[in-house]
């Protein structure tokens, strides 16, 4: 077999591995026994789609967001999910996050798992209030509520946009989610209160 004939089976052995992960990192290829090189050389050929920071995918296969979520509840037992993408979760936001939104203790390494994350540091009653759990296709998925959800997104509107933080909380008192006590609650554990009280008294 000629270098070049070993070359293109080393690359199909790497697609094939993309095909049944969904999402691969240079690693996991290596694991394989296959240099890191092949997935790079793989990307300039259009062959593989990077869609994160050592993340790829072949371009045309669609990695679902339920299917990121489920991954993140199977392999990142401390992660709660937050933000955009709880927003998403509740349908509270017509927002299409690429990234899977995450919070975690300040101290806790961000995870390293074929999914690409957006990591938010929080501690104390901030990271452990107004957790719940969730059963989708039998694995327990850790959210935030939508009340603690719309005091982080005011909390963290640099982040997201304050654009973003007043849509929630407009989807938020117009579709009965939840009583304001349980959101005044939460802001003022996340210090917004005075930050949101205007926009929730200018929502009818």
């Amino acid at each position: 077999m000629t270098t070049g004939e070993n070359n293109m089976d080393k690359m199909e052995k790497v697609l094939k591995i993309a095909e049944e992960k969904g999402i691969i990192r240079p690693k996991d290829v290596q694991k394989e026994g296959l240099p890191r090189k092949y997935v790079y050389r793989l990307h300039n050929q259009g062959k593989l789609e990077k869609i994160d920071r050592g993340l790829y995918k072949i371009p045309e296969k669609e990695f679902t967001e339920n299917q990121m979520l489920l991954e993140v509840a199977k392999k990142c037992h401390k992660a709660t999910i937050c933000l955009l993408s709880a927003l998403r979760f509740h349908e509270m936001t017509s927002q299409n996050p690429h990234r899977i939104w995450i919070a975690v203790h300040n101290q806790d390494k961000k995870p390293e798992i074929n999914v690409p994350l957006k990591v938010i540091r929080m501690t104390g009653k901030a990271l452990t209030e107004g957790r719940e759990e969730h059963k989708v296709d039998g694995i327990s998925l850790k959210v935030y509520t939508p009340a603690k959800t719309v005091a982080d997104c005011f909390k963290f509107r640099n982040k997201i946009g304050l654009d973003v933080a007043i849509e929630a909380l407009r989807e938020y008192k117009s579709n009965d989610m939840g009583e304001m006590s349980k959101l005044w609650k939460y802001a003022k554990l996340d210090r917004v209160h005075n930050v949101i009280q205007p926009y929730a008294e200018a929502i009818s």
